[in-house]
């Protein structure tokens, strides 16, 4: 079914908040956060590209975007830098990214118009940042399982979900691995999320849909998402949310996909991790 009716150019980032139960998602191209509370459907405009959170407390959130990372509070509306990311570098801006079990917050980085091999991908932790990738086209899929062991990410330029093992401050150890590789079936991996029985479960850009693998990187089962760029996952228990996006789409694809750049929840899919806590 249809979560929220408002169309995002670039639907991305979906973050359900456990202690506010709501979900909070990004516009990324039209600069908005968005979400809905005891008032309706809300959002908050920025001064420049955002496109991923993670949650700090009650009131606040960690905000990735073009110049870094800030933290926004939600009752004042005030954004507060944290860190400059990248800020040197005006052609990229930020994408995907999430918390992990441990209270860091990786994230990627890439061109604005997805110039090969311009991006990164990031992680913060306890007011330590490290450069972990580089080279990267499109920063994608980073998800954790609960025991926080290892990491996925993609780049979704190779078609390819990788996986790196991590050691007890969630720091990768070894080199990355190829996890799943869809480049035979012609699918984009985009965002992803592991739910409580370390499923993992990946938006598939141009596919419509969010598919579900298996620890071992065997095909579960999918989701139908009706609308033709599935972007990225979250779980607010057993609801799976699904942001989507009308980047790429012509007139005549936006005019025939009306729900195109909305964001879908579909009930009883699987029961998901809850969002881990950012630790500044």
């Amino acid at each position: 079914m249809i979560f929220d009716d408002r169309r995002c150019e670039l639907g991305e980032g979906p973050l359900w908040h456990p202690l506010r139960k709501q979900l909070f998602w990004f516009d990324i191209l039209n600069c908005k956060l968005l979400t809905h509370d005891e008032s309706g459907p809300r959002d908050y405009v920025f001064p420049h590209l955002v496109s991923a959170a993670g949650w700090v407390d009650h009131e606040t959130l960690l905000i990735a975007g073009e110049n870094g990372l800030s933290t926004f509070d939600l009752t004042t509306k005030t954004l507060t830098p944290l860190l400059a990311v990248e800020a040197d570098i005006t052609a990229n801006r930020s994408n995907d990214g999430r918390a992990d079990p441990l209270g860091g917050f990786w994230f990627g980085t890439m061109g604005k118009r997805a110039e090969k091999g311009a991006g990164a991908i990031y992680r913060y932790y306890r007011g330590e940042l490290r450069q972990l990738f580089r080279g990267l086209t499109i920063p994608n899929s980073i998800c954790f399982p609960p025991s926080g062991a290892f990491a996925h990410f993609s780049d979704t330029a190779e078609g390819r979900v990788m996986k790196v093992s991590l050691d007890d401050d969630g720091w990768p150890n070894a080199e990355p691995q190829i996890f799943l590789d869809l480049n035979d079936e012609g699918l984009n991996p985009d965002g992803a999320v592991i739910d409580d029985e370390r499923m993992l479960w990946l938006a598939q850009w141009g596919a419509s849909r969010v598919a579900c693998y298996s620890p071992e990187g065997r095909f579960v089962r999918s989701v139908h998402i009706d609308a033709p760029h599935s972007s990225c996952p979250a779980f607010g228990g057993s609801t799976l949310f699904c942001t989507t996006a009308l980047q790429g789409m012509t007139p005549a694809e936006r005019a025939a996909n009306a729900d195109a750049g909305k964001v879908f929840a579909i009930e009883n899919v699987a029961l998901g991790q809850s969002e881990h806590q950012v630790i500044l």
